[in-house]
C-alpha cells in the first residue's frame, strides 16, 4: 500500500514537471510566432512619445499624399529601426515599394555608380528617372554644440523622395560681395535649403553681371558697405520683372553710408533703423537680454495661416521697420503686411555706449515696433514683386553665441519661419509646414552580446528559476 502511494505521489510529480515543461514550451511557442507573424506583417509600431519622433510626422504625409510617381525604396545591411521606417513610407502611399536585399547580385552596377561593396550600409531611392542613394552618415547629424547624435532619418528619406520625383529645383541666390556676414554664418540655413530641394548659390553681381535668369529669389543681408550703381541698376531690374526679394538686414549700427541700396529698399518703401531695439517686457525677451527679442508671427501671415500654429522668433539686436506714408506706398503700388513687431513697452537706442538693460532718457519709444514684414509691389497688371524683410540677420545664421549651446537659428521657430518664408516666396505653399524636431533624440541599437543578454533574461532565466521552485518543492516534501 506504501509503494502504491509513492507510486502515485511520483507519477503527480512528474506530471507537474511535464506541464511546466509544456506550459513554458508553449509560451515559448507563441512568442515565436507572434513575433514572426508581426514582422511579416509589418505591424506599425506605438510611438508613444511627445513629440511622435518614431512615427512619420503629418508634414511628410502632406507632401507625399499626392504622390503619383512610383518610388522603390531598395534597404541594403541596414538596422531594423530604419527598415520600419522605410516599410512606413509604403504605409503612406501605395506608389511606394520597399525592397530588402541580402545581397547586391542582382545590383552589380550600384558598386560603380555608387561605389558601394558588399560590407556598406546603404538605401537607394529610385524614380522612373532618377535615383539618389543615402549611407547610414546620412541619416544621422552631429551636434557640435551639444555633443550629441542626431536622428534625421524621417528628413533625408522624405527629401530624398521629394527629389527623386522633382525635375526642377527653386533657385535661391545669396547676394554676396558686400555681405557682413560670410558665407559659412549660413551654412546651416543653406543645408535645410538644399534639404527642402532648393538649389541654392551665392553670387557676386559685379562677377555674373546681372541675376541669374533662373532666379526664383534673391536672398540679400545686412551690408558691411554700399552696392555699386551697377548692382543697384541690376536688383531693380531683377525687381521690375517681378523677382522676388528676402532681405535681411540688421539696424544700421555703424552709421554706414549706403544711398545705392537704399535706392533698392525705396521701391518698396521701406527703411531700417539706425538704432537697437530693446524690450521692456519680460515675456517678450530671453531672460536678462532684452537685444534678444521673442515675438510671434501674425496669425493671418501667409507664411503661418495655414499651419494652425503659433510660429515664435527670437531676434538678435534687431532694428526696426519705417515704412513711407501711405499716399506714398499707393503712389510706388505697394501693399504692406506687417508679420512681426515688438511689444509696447520697447524702446529704440542708439546711444550704444551705455550698456544700461533698462530705458534711459535717449532712448526712444519703440511700442509695437515693426521687426518684420511683407511687401508687394505690383508692377503692372499681370507681374507683382514680394519682398518679406526681417530687421536682423543674425537669427538667420549659425553664429557661435554663449547662450544655451545653439546657433541663433535654431532658437524658437526660426528656422521653419526662414523655411516658411523661402516656400511663400518661391510659389510652394505646399512646403509651408512646422517641421520635425529631432533635437536630443538618440536612437539606440544593440549589439549581438546584448541581444543574448536580452534573451538570456528573458527566457534562460525563468526556466532556471522554475526549475529551481520543482527542486526545492520536492526536497522540503521529502523532508517532511
Amino acid at each position: 500500500m506504501k509503494d502504491k502511494f509513492i507510486e502515485i505521489i511520483k507519477k503527480k510529480w512528474l506530471q507537474s514537471i511535464v506541464l511546466t515543461i509544456l506550459l513554458f514550451a508553449i509560451i515559448i511557442c507563441a512568442f515565436i510566432a507572434i513575433s514572426y507573424f508581426v514582422k511579416k506583417a509589418n505591424i506599425s509600431d506605438l510611438d508613444f512619445t511627445t513629440d511622435k519622433i518614431y512615427s512619420i510626422s503629418q508634414q511628410t504625409k502632406d507632401k507625399l499624399k499626392n504622390l503619383d510617381q512610383e518610388v522603390t525604396i531598395t534597404v541594403y545591411n541596414m538596422t531594423e529601426y530604419v527598415k520600419d521606417f522605410a516599410y512606413k513610407y509604403a504605409a503612406l502611399n501605395n506608389n511606394i515599394k520597399v525592397e530588402e536585399l541580402s545581397d547586391l547580385v542582382s545590383k552589380t552596377e550600384w558598386k560603380k555608380q555608387y561605389g558601394v561593396t558588399d560590407a556598406d550600409s546603404f538605401i537607394v531611392i529610385e524614380s522612373e528617372s532618377k535615383s539618389k542613394i543615402l549611407t547610414s552618415n546620412d541619416l544621422y547629424t552631429y551636434d557640435y554644440t551639444t555633443y550629441q547624435q542626431i536622428d534625421t532619418t524621417e528628413e533625408s528619406m522624405t527629401n530624398t523622395i521629394l527629389d527623386v520625383i522633382t525635375n526642377v529645383k527653386p533657385k535661391i541666390c545669396f547676394l554676396t560681395g558686400h555681405d557682413l556676414y560670410t558665407e559659412a554664418y549660413f551654412n546651416s540655413l543653406e543645408t535645410a535649403l538644399s534639404a527642402e530641394i532648393n538649389e541654392v548659390e551665392f553670387i557676386d553681381l559685379l562677377k555674373t553681371g546681372s541675376v541669374p535668369e533662373d532666379c526664383k529669389l534673391l536672398v540679400i543681408t545686412s551690408l558691411k558697405d554700399d552696392i555699386s550703381v551697377k548692382e543697384k541698376d541690376e536688383i531693380l531690374k531683377y525687381i521690375k520683372n517681378g523677382g522676388n526679394l528676402l532681405l535681411l538686414l540688421d539696424p544700421n549700427l555703424d552709421n554706414i553710408k549706403t544711398p545705392n541700396f537704399q535706392k533698392v529698399l525705396d521701391e518698396y518703401g521701406v527703411k531700417v533703423s539706425d538704432g537697437l531695439i530693446l524690450e521692456g517686457n519680460d515675456q517678450n525677451m530671453i531672460s536678462g537680454a532684452p537685444s534678444f527679442i521673442v515675438t510671434k508671427i501674425n496669425s493671418d501671415s501667409e507664411i503661418v495661416k495655414n499651419i494652425n500654429m503659433e510660429l515664435n522668433i527670437c531676434m538678435l539686436n534687431a532694428g526696426e521697420l519705417t515704412f513711407d506714408s501711405a499716399e506714398e506706398l499707393e503712389k510706388k503700388n505697394v501693399t504692406v503686411e506687417t508679420m512681426a513687431t515688438t511689444s509696447n513697452k520697447a524702446f529704440l537706442r542708439t546711444d550704444l555706449t551705455n550698456g544700461s538693460k533698462n530705458k534711459i532718457s535717449s532712448d526712444k519709444d519703440a511700442e509695437n515696433a515693426v521687426v518684420a514684414a511683407m511687401l508687394t509691389k505690383a508692377i503692372d497688371e499681370n507681374t507683382k514683386s514680394k519682398a518679406i524683410i526681417f530687421s536682423n540677420t543674425m537669427f538667420a545664421t549659425n553664429m557661435q553665441i554663449s547662450y544655451n549651446m545653439k546657433y541663433p537659428i535654431e532658437f524658437y521657430n526660426n528656422e521653419d519661419v526662414l523655411l516658411n518664408t523661402v516656400s511663400y516666396l518661391t510659389d510652394r505653399e505646399d512646403n509651408i509646414t512646422i517641421r520635425k524636431t529631432t533635437e536630443s533624440v538618440d536612437t539606440y541599437d544593440v549589439t549581438a552580446r546584448q541581444l543574448n543578454i536580452v534573451l538570456l533574461i528573458i527566457f534562460i532565466i525563468p526556466a532556471v528559476i522554475i526549475v529551481a521552485g520543482i527542486v526545492v518543492w520536492q526536497v522540503r516534501r521529502r523532508k517532511k
